[in-house]
């Protein structure tokens, strides 16, 4: 059996039905199941058994024997969240409690880290486990998730495979739930589709202009194909990056979905927030070069090529991805 963790959220929910397709294997999906508003993005899935996430540990007691890779997606997101004891019981607790499992039942899992942990990019966007006792995360999720793979790098008894997966700006289909946290693509193409035009952060650095400022934006089926690569070839134990590579700017975002939805760009600035303007990023971007030299071989969608799919084939449609 496979496991998935967060099988209910965006992510999660896309790697489930990608699995499914793709292998054979009896797949376990567990979530808190209670928000009706997530409910469809597992729709048609044929499970073995869905699993609350509050039972899961028991769960494992009864069922693990059948157990062979576990992918943790599963996390408390909100970078606006700042009660540390949220992400102390789910992102940090709960994870070294299914690492543990894994180790003592030699059971490979690989677990959603992200970019968040870089901060500022003070260090840069290096995926080298040697610097990540000096990363300086801006809000207590990206603490929790850069102190579980502080946890994780230090342990000695280890899944036979493991890796952190550093996801950067993951957008695509399955995100209707994730309301303010939903990827800049979603809201772009709600607000265009509402107003007709489109309202970006103004720069307040010289060196940036109004719409400069970059993100890597990573879709999320190349997620899904990275994913199966760590399924099938399992690499090196460690931390990888997971975004494009390439870092682009808000106004190309903005640009090619006003293109996808064949409408003219009306594109206007406003001030960004005071209260967030000291711990905005105005630059991030993957260094996937410890991927590619693990062996991974396929290309990534383009900026273009992602968001006119993301727009034509779900957004437009209000469809969800099944494989």
């Amino acid at each position: 059996m496979i496991i998935v963790t967060g099988a209910a959220g965006f992510i999660g929910s896309c790697l489930c039905h990608y699995l499914s397709s793709q292998f054979s294997e009896p797949l376990v999906a567990v979530d808190d199941f209670s928000r009706p508003d997530k409910s469809e993005n597992l729709n048609g899935l044929q499970l073995h058994a869905r699993v609350d996430r509050d039972q899961f540990m028991s769960w494992l007691k009864l069922n693990g024997a059948n157990v062979s890779f576990v992918f943790h997606i599963g996390a408390r997101t909100d970078t606006t969240e700042f009660d540390m004891a949220v992400f102390e019981k789910l992102n940090i607790n709960y994870s070294k409690d299914l690492w543990k499992w894994c180790a003592d039942h030699q059971v490979p899992m690989v677990y959603a880290s992200s970019a968040a942990t870089y901060g500022l990019g003070e260090l840069g966007y290096v995926d080298d486990e040697g610097i990540v006792d000096r990363l300086k995360p801006l809000n207590p999720y990206g603490d929790s998730k850069n102190l579980f793979d502080q946890w994780a790098i230090r342990q000695e008894n280890t899944p036979p495979f493991w890796a952190g997966l550093k996801f950067f700006n993951v957008y695509g289909p399955n995100e209707y739930h994730k309301g303010r946290m939903a990827s800049v693509i979603f809201h772009a193409f709600r607000q265009i589709e509402a107003t007709g035009q489109m309202k970006l952060f103004r720069s307040h650095r010289a060196d940036y202009s109004d719409g400069g400022q970059k993100r890597d934006f990573v879709y999320v089926k190349d997620v899904l194909s990275v994913c199966r690569y760590m399924y099938e070839k399992r690499p090196a134990n460690g931390i990888y990056n997971l975004g494009s590579g390439i870092a682009r700017t808000f106004l190309d975002l903005a640009t090619q979905t006003f293109k996808a939805m064949e409408k003219p760009v009306q594109i206007t600035f406003i001030d960004t927030p005071e209260d967030i303007r000291d711990k905005y990023q105005y630059f991030t971007e993957a260094d996937m070069g410890k991927l590619i030299r693990s062996g991974y071989e396929l290309p990534f969608h383009s900026l273009e090529e992602g968001v006119h799919d993301y727009v034509i084939h779900y957004l437009m449609k209000n469809q969800y991805y099944r494989s």
